[in-house]
């Protein structure tokens, strides 16, 4: 809806009793009343009443809000459609669109998904979709992820957000329910459209400011609605978990005989080789003690890979501390054993008796097998492995899933349009230099105006210049007869051969047509797929590979500068994770951007790994020679 910039009318404020009406209407609308008193409560309780919704309605819609209308398109059809945008800030923050309205309808905007945890029900996606829902794509019913069972709230017509699997706390799209999710019994096999987007992070209505600055990124993770999602992961299945019992770890303890001697998940049953994953329509529910079973074992696949990959460097390439995020996406979900679908359906951390990472990890603490630290009160991180440890150093491999099973499954169904993939794998990726032509040296190109120029068209416009100039020498077509505009613009004294070209009043074609090309401002455009991108002034920059040592004698590679060339940094990252066997991250890189600038991000990866990732460079279409290495540990050796 907002893909295209919208038209908007200048800001007025809104009244007083407007706003408490327009508030009043979405806290209806929302279901987000706070307790109310009757009658018969005391003086003070209905004061406190008074008070909570009175807070409520500043929070939703400050005092300082401002509304505009505004007209887009939407739809396949580009039906022109117009409304209403609410425009207020809090705490000191920028003035942002907090709301808008269409057809008597409030819609939030991300920044107040944002601000207001569980407003909502977030549905989740694999972050190859949320590429396609934050270019306007809907999401499709086999998309869905983390479920069922969905948010009950999620009914056909509700307003919703959505959120990625790599960082479900954050939500990035704002959409209505096309159909009644919550009521969905499996996603598998099941067509059509589930959500229709509305609106996301980086659209025009994200971007738009009364400051003229950028649009605010997405966090990496929002504490309140992680809240929310253990909330009602906790309450799923009629358990009953209480919150307050965290210090013991939650659930049951990682008991050491969760797991068989040879490290399998006990009677955890894996299709035999060959054998097709639909041959069992009534594949049986997976017990509490075989989820179970399943993650402690994952965890342990993942740390005995990593010791194997990096037998000889420190702690085996891991870099303390481990974040909950790159515990979950490098050391156990690759290790699952989700054979077919419905298991990868089962195999979920809030379905294990932990129910979220945070009491798995502090379980593990408890049995001594790891050390955790708390971060900022809100996340558990991993300090220290002990390798030796007996349950570690006798585990046994298993057999690991195919990679066409599970969320990769969904994600090729996901949406429309969707690939299922890397669209930048198999790219096709040119530079082209172009230059353009100085205001003195405008008058050779007037045949054949334009922007910008490639060096086989200088070639030409000069060519067709002299000629028509009648400059071409009648003794030697390959010398070309100075003109005042030739010898002002083009041989202006700033060449070592000016003065010799300008006294004979003739110079090769071959000559002028290079001299002509070095006077010119250079730019250059990226050709993808045959499609020219936007030229920009300068050179190309250069992919950069740095390995250095960080924490004394632990090797890193960074590799940042890739948005030039279209490469998806998260899906990289996820490759070099799987094909280096290490943890990776995704990162702003500092001081590459100005403060309104879009936050540059580099990919790091544990190890030295620069000949992987200028193979997986190779396969997104980026040739070497655009590539620059900088490797700091030879320098620092010595070597």
């Amino acid at each position: 809806m907002f893909k295209k910039k919208p038209t908007i009318k200048p800001l007025s404020p809104l009244r007083s009793s407007d706003r408490r009406k327009l508030a009043d209407q979405i806290i209806a609308d929302f279901d987000l009343a706070p307790i109310g008193a009757d009658d018969s409560d005391s003086a003070e309780k209905k004061a406190e009443a008074i008070a909570a919704r009175t807070s409520l309605r500043s929070s939703l819609l400050p005092d300082n809000v401002q509304s505009a209308r505004f007209t887009t398109t939407h739809g396949p059809e580009l039906k022109q459609i117009s409304g209403t945008i609410y425009v207020g800030s809090q705490d000191g923050a920028d003035s942002r669109i907090l709301w808008w309205q269409i057809d008597g309808r409030m819609y939030p905007s991300i920044y107040t998904l944002w601000n207001h945890p569980g407003i909502v029900p977030l549905l989740h996606t694999p972050e190859i979709v949320v590429k396609k829902l934050r270019g306007g794509a809907d999401l499709m019913t086999p998309g869905l992820a983390r479920g069922p069972p969905f948010p009950k709230k999620a009914r056909k017509g509700a307003v919703v957000g959505v959120a990625s699997l790599e960082r479900p706390s954050v939500p990035v799209s704002v959409g209505v329910c096309e159909i009644d999710v919550s009521a969905l019994e499996q996603v598998q096999g099941v067509k059509g459209h589930a959500m229709e987007t509305l609106h996301w992070a980086g659209d025009e209505l994200w971007s738009y400011s009364t400051g003229a600055r950028p649009g605010q990124e997405p966090p990496e993770a929002i504490e309140g609605w992680q809240k929310v999602i253990d909330g009602e992961e906790l309450s799923m299945g009629g358990l009953n978990i209480d919150e307050e019992d965290d210090d013991e770890g939650g659930g049951v303890p990682v008991g050491r005989t969760a797991a068989t001697s040879n490290g399998a998940a006990s009677k955890f049953e894996t299709p035999a080789e060959g054998k097709s994953l639909e041959e069992d329509p009534e594949e049986p529910e997976l017990s509490q003690k075989q989820i179970d079973d399943a993650f402690r074992n994952a965890f342990f696949y993942g740390i005995h890979q990593q010791r194997t990959s990096h037998p000889t460097e420190a702690n085996h390439g891991l870099v303390y501390p481990l974040t909950q995020s790159s515990v979950v996406s490098s050391l156990i979900n690759p290790f699952l054993p989700a054979h077919t679908p419905r298991q990868s359906q089962q195999l979920q951390i809030k379905k294990t008796s932990w129910k979220n990472i945070k009491k798995f990890l502090k379980a593990l603490d408890k049995e001594k097998l790891i050390k955790t630290k708390e971060k900022d009160g809100n996340e558990t991180t991993i300090t220290d492995i002990d390798f030796n440890d007996p349950a570690l150093a006798s585990f046994k491999p298993y057999r690991l899933p195919k990679k066409d099973t599970g969320s990769s499954a969904q994600a090729e169904q996901a949406t429309a349009t969707s690939s299922g993939g890397d669209d930048a794998v198999g790219q096709k990726i040119e530079i082209r230099t172009l230059l353009k032509p100085t205001r003195e040296l405008q008058p050779l190109f007037a045949s054949a105006p334009q922007p910008y120029y490639t060096i086989a068209e200088i070639g030409s416009a000069v060519t067709a210049y002299v000629t028509a100039e009648s400059l071409i020498s009648a003794t030697n077509k390959r010398l070309v007869t100075l003109n005042p505009t030739l010898a002002n613009a083009v041989f202006d004294g700033s060449g070592s051969l000016d003065k010799e070209v300008l006294a004979k009043g003739s110079v090769p074609r071959d000559a002028l047509i290079d001299r002509v090309s070095k006077a010119m401002t250079s730019s250059y455009t990226i050709v993808r797929n045959g499609v020219e991108a936007k030229a920009k002034s300068g050179k190309p920059p250069k992919v950069q590979i740095t390995l250095e040592t960080r924490s004394g004698n632990k090797t890193v590679t960074k590799v940042s500068g890739l948005e030039t060339y279209f490469v998806n940094l998260r899906l990289l990252a996820d490759e070099l994770r799987k094909t280096c066997a290490g943890a990776t991250s995704v990162e702003a890189l500092a001081g590459a951007a100005k403060k309104t600038e879009k936050a540059v991000e580099e990919v790091m990866v544990q190890g030295p790994q620069k000949d992987a990732v200028l193979k997986a460079l190779e396969k997104r279409g980026v040739k070497s020679a655009w590539v620059e290495v900088n490797d700091k540990v030879k320098k620092k050796g010595g070597r």
